[in-house]
């Protein structure tokens, strides 16, 4: 058990720390407000690697691990988790076609999607089906070469601004074995989407409903067999878990330093805020309690890079403390800031929103302790 980073980590770190501090977190509060979602800081990003961290090198990607990943995303996140967490999304759509696509798949999409050239969202979510995912009614009915497909996805990161969607579809029967994954492109006949939503928080990406109206989509842009649609999707969530569980440790850790630098400065009473006790169990227990989640992060990300069987739910334990803690130390520093913490001059408001959401998507925390109670109920 070895908790160094290893002189590679440290140097892709590093790396991403420095594009977070000087290309990100500048124009963090712009995108914000200006409901933006940075192409060209994304495509920067992209030519560090980070927009293909976990793909194959013969297909354009980084060929890292999943820790390596939470390393990177939790640095991007300390910056802006919005704009991090949309290049998580684009990530783990990719690395399912990587994973599970045919090499004329992997061939045609995935150097693009490196490059970011074109960017990807995942469609799993629909309005009838959110927790409850392999209830989808997403219908693809086989015709000759294509299928013809035809639902709506709700929720869904990217809508409209997306190339590709990796939406899972039902092509059989009722339940998870009747569900497959297809690569749907922008520009298909047939492919709409519904009005931007409006957010408390994510504002730097687009959300909206994906909507199939005869949609005919090449049986050749199917990823992996007919009917293994539901596993792939699954596969997708165990990495998206541990991504956007880092995304939640770079935003709390950000807000940890800005109420240390804050209760230094702040002066009640006549003394420095962080010379009170109280303040001081309170930064003492954000740290602790980070610290803690961020362990448990990286052996997730560990157990999955080892295809342990153990790590879906390593994933799902680490995504429900994660999230959970990092929302929990947000909302403290803010409240360490007082009233100026609820003011938009003041970063904190920003994260509090943006990680919000990360205790609902990727698998609501609820359903975290349904698998993790399945586990240890049911063995």
């Amino acid at each position: 058990m070895d908790f160094a980073l290893t002189a590679e980590q440290c140097a892709f770190q590093e790396a991403a720390r420095a594009f977070a501090a000087g290309r990100m977190a500048p124009f963090a509060a712009h995108w914000d407000e200006a409901k933006e979602l940075p192409v060209a800081t994304l495509r920067e990003a992209a030519a560090l690697g980070f927009a293909a961290i976990c793909i194959a090198e013969d297909a354009g990607g980084s060929g890292l691990g999943r820790l390596d990943a939470a390393l990177i995303f939790e640095e991007l996140a300390a910056a802006c988790p919005s704009t991090a967490a949309f290049l998580s999304i684009h990530n783990m759509a990719s690395g399912m076609i990587d994973r599970f696509g045919s090499v004329a798949l992997r061939r045609r999409f995935l150097p693009p999607l490196a490059r970011a050239d074109i960017f990807a969202s995942y469609c799993l979510t629909e309005p009838g089906a959110g927790s409850d995912a392999a209830a989808l009614a997403t219908r693809a009915v086989r015709d000759g070469d294509h299928y013809v497909v035809t639902g709506t996805k709700a929720f869904i990161s990217g809508a409209g601004f997306s190339d590709l969607y990796v939406a899972m579809v039902r092509t059989g029967g009722a339940g998870p074995r009747g569900i497959s994954c297809l690569v749907i492109e922008k520009g298909t006949a047939g492919l709409t989407f519904g009005a931007q939503e409006r957010k408390l928080g994510w504002n730097s990406q687009p959300t909206a409903q994906v909507m199939f109206d005869g949609v005919r989509v090449p049986v050749a842009n199917r990823v992996g067999a007919e009917g293994e649609g539901f596993a792939i999707a699954m596969a997708g969530l165990d990495a998206g878990r541990v991504n956007i569980a880092a995304c939640s440790l770079g935003g709390a850790r950000r807000c940890l330093e800005l109420a240390l630098t804050y209760a230094r400065e702040r002066r009640q009473f006549g003394a420095a805020i962080a010379d009170f006790q109280a303040t001081r169990f309170t930064l003492a227990d954000m740290a602790t309690e980070l610290e803690a989640a961020r362990l448990m992060v990286h052996r997730a990300a560990a157990l999955l890079d080892a295809r342990d069987p153990g790590a879906t739910l390593a994933c799902a334990m680490a995504k429900r403390l994660a999230t959970d803690t990092g929302f929990a130390v947000v909302d403290r520093a803010l409240q360490i800031h007082g009233g100026y913490g609820y003011l938009k001059d003041f970063p904190v408001e920003r994260f509090l929103r943006d990680l919000r959401v990360h205790q609902i998507l990727e698998g609501t925390n609820e359903i975290m302790r349904v698998i993790i109670a399945r586990k240890l109920v049911d063995g």
